[in-house]
This record gives C-alpha cells, sequence and structure tokens, in this order.
C-alpha cells in the first residue's frame, strides 16, 4: 500500500524519519522523499526541491536536533537545491555527490536529463566509496553507484542494515537512464555491487520502502535483460532507430512517458555498442541508426 503524502515527519523506523516534498508527478510519485537519520545529532539525506513548504516542513521536523550533515545522493534539481536554505538556516555541511559536470560527448549524444541538474550545487565535502560520518548514534557510510547520473551515491545506515537509494533503485518503478550523464553499462555494474551486500531494506528518494532488496535487484536484472532482448528483437525486425523501437515496445504505455522511454531505449543501445552486439552509423545518439552485428 502506498504511503499517503506526509508534509510533517513520519516515523519510519527507530533512527529514520521521512518527510516527503510536495513535488508529486510523473517522474516524482508522490514526491521526493527527504529522510532525517539519527538522534540529537542528525544527517539529513537528499534535502529535495528549494520549495519554502518543504524547508519549513524540514526545519519543523528538525526543531530541539543538531542538523550536522545534508546528504546528497544526486544534483538532479528534485534531491539537492534545498541543501542552500537549510545550511543557511543551520549551518549544516553539505556533503554527499561531487557537483555535476557536462559530459565531454554532450554535443553528441544530446542534452538527455542533464538540463534537470542543479549546477548552484556546492558541497562543503564530497565523499567518496567507503567515506563514513560518525552520528553519536547512528554511522552513515556513503557508496557510489553512478547509472541513473554520474556522480550518484547511496548512503548505508550500518546500525539498521538500511541502504538509502536515491533514484538509483526506486520501489514504484524503473530508474530512468539518460545518456550522456546516465549510463547503462555503469547502471548495471552498480545493481550488480549492490548484489553484494547484505541490506536489508532501501529506503528510495521517491516511493515506498523495498523491503527485500536481494530479490528485488533480481528482478530489475531480469527486467533490463528483457527489455535489452526486447531492442534486438525489434532490430532484428528491422527499427533500426530510436523512435521507431519505442512506437513498439512501449505501445502501451503513456505517450507523456514516450521521451523518457526513448532516453532508456537510447541508454541500451549505448551499452550493446559498447559491448559489440550492435553498430551505429557513428557515434551513438538519439538520432543514429542502428543495427546488429
Amino acid at each position: 500500500m502506498n504511503a499517503p503524502f506526509m508534509h510533517a515527519a513520519e516515523r519510519v523506523s527507530p533512527l529514520v524519519r521521512r518527510v516527503t516534498a510536495p513535488n508529486a508527478g510523473p517522474f516524482t510519485y508522490t514526491g521526493t522523499c527527504s529522510y532525517i537519520v539519527g538522534a540529537g545529532d542528525v544527517a539529513l539525506i537528499d534535502p529535495g526541491p528549494n520549495d519554502p513548504r518543504h524547508v519549513a516542513a524540514l526545519l519543523d521536523a528538525l526543531r530541539g536536533e543538531r542538523l550536522r550533515y545534508i546528504l546528497v545522493t544526486h544534483t538532479h534539481r528534485d534531491h539537492s537545491p534545498a541543501a542552500r536554505p537549510l545550511k543557511e538556516a543551520t549551518g549544516a555541511i553539505i556533503a554527499g555527490c561531487a557537483p555535476y559536470a557536462p559530459p565531454p560527448d554532450i554535443g553528441v549524444t544530446g542534452p538527455g536529463l542533464d538540463a534537470s541538474h542543479d549546477t548552484a550545487y556546492a558541497p562543503d565535502v564530497t565523499l567518496k566509496e567507503g567515506h563514513r560520518l560518525d552520528l553519536g548514534g547512528a554511522t552513515v557510510e556513503a557508496l557510489e553507484t553512478p547509472g541513473h547520473t554520474t556522480n550518484h551515491l547511496c548512503f548505508a545506515l550500518r546500525d539498521e542494515k538500511a541502504l538509502f537509494t536515491g533514484d538509483h533503485v526506486m520501489g514504484w518503478s524503473t530508474t530512468v537512464i539518460a545518456p550522456p550523464d546516465g549510463s547503462m553499462t555503469d547502471y548495471m555494474a552498480s545493481v550488480e555491487r549492490m548484489r553484494q551486500r547484505d541490506d536489508a531494506i532501501y529506503w528510495p528518494g521517491h516511493g515506498d520502502p523495498v523491503p527485500e532488496p536481494q530479490r528485488y535487484l533480481r528482478a530489475l536484472q531480469h527486467h533490463r535483460r528483457a527489455r535489452e532482448a526486447a531492442i534486438l528483437q525489434r532490430l532484428d525486425a528491422g527499427d533500426d532507430t530510436v523512435p521507431a523501437m519505442v512506437a513498439r515496445i512501449y505501445e502501451s504505455v503513456d505517450k507523456r512517458l514516450h521521451g523518457a522511454a526513448a532516453m532508456t531505449v537510447f541508454a541500451h543501445l549505448e551499452d550493446l555498442v559498447l559491448r559489440g552486439l550492435v553498430e551505429s552509423d557513428g557515434p551513438p545518439s538519439l538520432a543514429a541508426r542502428y543495427a546488429r552485428k
């Protein structure tokens, strides 16, 4: 059952509270989930959009506590912009992913979701794989998970065997992978790395928790392999462009989502070209023509 919109903080585990931003939509579901971790000295994971209503709800939830860290999984504008007003209000340290850097091939591949990045994001500390933050009663550890974006991080709460997955894994939908900043090759490698962990629950950036992570990761891998197989079938049938493949593979999907679907198909094709299974008439792009090798 999906959780209702909660403007006030909702306790979801002994060490975690969730505040959902009022930015529901086709790509954000019920809104961005901001998580307060710890007690007394706390961290805030994914502050969300710079919406005064959301910022006020977070400050109200933090009343009487010390916000030490504002942690950011990635720099899409529904996740990071509220870091700035929250830092101004509390003096907390902004820590997390690296700032967005435009990919060198953006002129060839097209912008993808790159226009959705918060280019004003400026962390005080950029976290790398294995970097740990001690909150006294809780320990948070950074995990590098590129794929949805190049700079994507997840955060592990070791005390509860929980992982805050940002947009890398979401329970309500598969993740959009949009080159050039998004990479299907990197995404699948990150998913496989997560399968080596023993997390007991995922807290995603949108939607409900994932209570059986390993089972869900297997399902994600199966879904991506099935999508890859569908693309190869369309190539065999003579569809050699991204729009032609989207029209057939996603014919039963709301056409408002076909733009995102095109990005996903392109990401798979880019990966297939890299693996030597498909060729394109020039560098892989949304406008290229593709064929089986």
